[in-house]
């Protein structure tokens, strides 16, 4: 913990509780949520105590459930964040022309964030929504992201890394996942090809501020069997290229 005098450990500790029921929607228990935290299960119980009074949890029996009222959090920061709001109506734009699902997302440590969609009509194997957080190894959006490390950060990111293979086509040596990230550099875009999930591929480019800095990514994920790599790069390229311009030119 920081040596900081004005730290609030207490309120460090909630946010860890409250951040350890990410994709647990069914809730968990006491002794799971000081496991992954490395809390005392008396600290967890205190501090659920404290959330469900405030309105953030609720329980039954041993396990515990995060309420709608968190979304509160959530929305505090999507309301007063320009990114998303411009980038929504944009997504909607996009992904009426290619008839696909489209998103932004921003790199958050080793993984990414989606920070505003798009869903189309079509069902996608993958459910994701805005706050959905993915591993940034694997995934079009990621590698686009960490194209816009420096080098010495992009090492130390890998040699960090867990790469776990997803699916037989994920790329989990870390030399090859450094060339796949230059070469995603080199190109502008980043195609991903069934590494994250068995039938999804998808495609990303960077959005880029006024000063060259990649501050997202903005992709598509389309079914494999539906749609090969080669209409991908013809037809979709150059329009998610075209809405992340636009995306950048309209950021402050």
């Amino acid at each position: 913990m920081p040596a900081d005098p004005d730290y609030v450990l207490s309120l460090a500790r909630g946010l860890q509780v409250i951040e350890a029921f990410n994709d647990n929607p069914k809730g968990r228990t006491v002794s799971e949520i000081a496991a992954d935290t490395g809390l005392s299960r008396a600290a967890v119980r205190r501090l659920l105590i404290t959330l469900e009074q405030l309105g953030y949890t609720e329980h039954e029996g041993a396990t515990h459930r995060l309420t709608s009222r968190i979304l509160r959090l959530g929305f505090s920061f999507l309301s007063s964040a320009t990114l998303p709001g411009l980038a929504t109506p944009l997504l909607e734009r996009l992904s009426a022309r290619i008839q696909e699902s489209c998103s932004v997302s921003v790199l958050d440590g080793q993984q990414i964030v989606y920070i505003a969609r798009s869903a189309s009509t079509r069902v996608m194997a993958v459910d994701l929504a805005v706050g959905s957080r993915l591993p940034a190894y694997c995934t079009s959006m990621g590698r686009v992201l960490l194209t816009g490390l420096p080098l010495e950060d992009l090492t130390a990111w890998i040699k960090e890394s867990t790469l776990k293979r997803l699916t037989p086509k994920t790329v989990i040596k870390r030399a090859e996942l450094l060339t796949a990230i230059n070469d995603a550099r080199t190109r502008g875009y980043a195609l991903v090809d069934e590494e994250l999930e068995i039938g999804l591929r998808s495609l990303a480019v960077p959005v880029r501020s006024e000063s060259g800095k990649i501050v997202a990514a903005m992709n598509t994920g389309v079914q494999a069997g539906r749609i090969p790599a080669s209409e991908l790069r013809n037809r979709i390229l150059p329009e998610l290229k075209h809405h992340a311009e636009l995306l950048g030119r309209m950021l402050p």
